[in-house]
C-alpha cells in the first residue's frame, strides 16, 4: 500500500528536519525518511559533542560556492537570531566560545531533541531505517524503500555530503541529481587536515601535538587561528579553514609569527648575532620544540642584515605543498555538490524538475568552520520548507 504525503524529505539531519518543521507548521503532511536508525547523527558528534549550532557573525562571505551570491537569500531570511530564538524557547543553555561560535552548555543531544519536539508539534512523520531503493517520477514522485512505498508531489533531498562515511554518509544525493540530469560540481573534502609531503613530514611530524597561532593563506584566502602538527601533517582551525580552498597544484603559505618581528633586537649593536640569540627570540613566539626544529632547517645562511631579513621573511611565509588531505573520513564537510545554477536561491527547488528540492550540505555551498554549516542547513531547510 502506497503512503501518500504532501512532501517527502530524504534525510533526517539538520537541514531535513528544519525543512520538515517549517512545512509541517504550514499544514503540509510531511514524512522524513532517514536511512539510519535515529535522527541527527552528525549533529550528535558535532562540536566535540556540544554542537556548534550557529555563528552570530554569519555573513555570505563565510561561505564557499561557485556562485558566491546564491546563499544570500536563504541566509537573510533565516538568521542566527531565528535559530537562537528556537534554542531559547526550548530553554537550552549555551555559550559563545570564540569568534561568535555558539555551543550547547550541555550536549548536542539537546539540539536533536529540540528538532524532534518541533517535528512532533508540526505533525511530521518520521520513518527511521528507511533504506531507499528507488526514486521515480510520473505524475508524482514515488519513493520505494526496502519495506514501503511513498508518494508525494514534492521531494526534498537533504542527504548530506560524503564527509564522515563511518556515520552513514553516501553519494545518494549526487546520484539522484544525476538521475534527473542535474549538474554537479565535483565533491571534495572540506575542513580537513592536510597531509605533508615526505620531506616536510620527516622534519616536523614527530612534533605531533604541538600547536601555534598562525595565519594560513591559499588562493587569495587567509585565516588566523591555531595550527596543530599531526602525525601525518597539519590540522587545527587555521589549516581546516584553508583546506576548503586548497587544490593539489596550490602552495599553502603559513605565517608562523603573525604581526611579530623576530629579528628586531638584532638591530641593536649590543646584541650578539648568533644561533643562541636567535633561538631565544624564536622561542618567545613559537613553542620551544617547534622553534628549535625550525632553526635546524632554516638557520640564516650568515649573520648579515640581508641574511637575517631573509630568515624573517621565511618565518612569515613558510611555503608548503601538501601531498593531499586526510580525505572524507576526517573531513567535517564536503565542498562542491549540486550546482547552484540548477536551483532557485529563494526556494531551493530545481529549475528543470518542479517539485524536486536540494538543501544543506549536498548543495554547492560550504561554510567556514565555526557554526556556519549548521546555519546554512537551517537557512536552506527553512527556505524549502516555506515553499512546499
Amino acid at each position: 500500500m502506497i503512503q501518500k504525503f504532501d512532501a517527502l524529505i530524504l534525510g533526517g539531519g539538520a537541514a531535513g528536519l528544519m525543512c520538515a518543521i517549517k512545512a509541517g507548521k504550514r499544514g503540509r503532511r510531511v514524512a522524513v525518511l532517514e536511512h539510519a536508525d535515529r535522527l541527527g547523527k552528525k549533529i550528535l558528534i558535532s562540536g566535540g559533542g556540544r554542537c556548534n549550532f550557529t555563528n552570530i557573525h554569519c555573513q555570505p562571505e563565510n561561505f564557499l560556492s561557485a556562485n558566491p551570491h546564491f546563499a544570500k537569500s536563504a541566509l537573510a531570511r533565516y538568521t542566527p537570531a531565528d535559530f537562537i530564538a528556537l534554542v531559547d524557547k526550548h530553554r537550552i543553555r549555551y555559550h559563545e566560545k570564540t569568534l561568535g561560535q555558539l555551543f550547547c552548555d550541555g550536549s548536542a543531544r539537546e539540539i536533536v531533541t529540540l528538532l524532534e519536539e518541533e517535528c512532533r508539534a508540526a505533525n511530521v512523520t518520521i520513518v527511521p531505517n528507511a533504506k531507499i531503493r528507488e526514486v521515480s517520477r510520473v505524475d508524482e514522485f514515488m519513493v520505494s524503500t526496502a519495506d514501503a512505498e511513498f508518494s508525494a508531489p514534492a521531494v526534498v533531498v537533504a542527504t548530506g555530503g560524503l564527509s564522515i562515511p563511518k556515520i552513514g554518509a553516501t553519494s545518494f544525493g549526487y546520484d539522484l541529481a544525476r538521475q534527473f540530469g542535474l549538474k554537479i560540481r565535483e565533491p571534495r573534502p572540506g575542513l580537513v587536515p592536510l597531509v605533508l609531503a615526505q620531506p616536510d613530514c620527516s622534519r616536523y611530524c614527530d612534533l605531533a601535538g604541538v600547536s601555534a597561532d598562525v595565519i594560513a593563506s591559499c588562493d587569495g584566502q587567509q585565516f588566523r587561528e591555531k595550527m596543530l602538527i599531526t602525525h601525518r601533517g597539519l590540522s587545527g582551525p587555521a589549516i581546516l579553514q584553508i583546506s576548503s580552498y586548497w587544490e593539489k597544484s596550490l602552495p599553502v603559505n603559513i605565517d608562523l609569527a603573525p604581526g611579530r618581528p623576530v629579528i628586531d633586537s638584532f638591530g641593536d649593536p649590543k646584541v650578539t648575532r648568533n644561533i643562541t640569540a636567535l633561538r631565544s627570540e624564536l622561542r618567545k613566539i613559537l613553542p620551544t620544540r617547534f622553534a628549535d626544529r625550525w632553526l635546524e632547517h632554516h638557520a640564516p645562511a650568515a649573520w648579515t642584515n640581508a641574511a637575517l631579513a631573509d630568515f624573517e621573511q621565511q618565518v612569515h611565509c613558510w611555503g608548503i605543498r601538501p601531498s593531499g588531505t586526510e580525505g572524507f573520513e576526517k573531513a567535517e564537510v564536503t565542498t562542491g555538490g549540486i550546482d547552484t545554477e540548477e536551483l532557485s536561491a529563494k526556494t531551493m527547488e530545481c529549475r528543470k524538475v518542479p517539485g524536486l528540492y536540494f538543501i544543506g550540505e549536498v548543495v554547492d555551498v560550504t561554510g567556514h568552520l565555526g557554526g556556519f554549516n549548521f546555519q546554512w542547513a537551517w537557512a536552506s531547510g527553512a527556505a524549502a520548507g516555506r515553499s512546499l
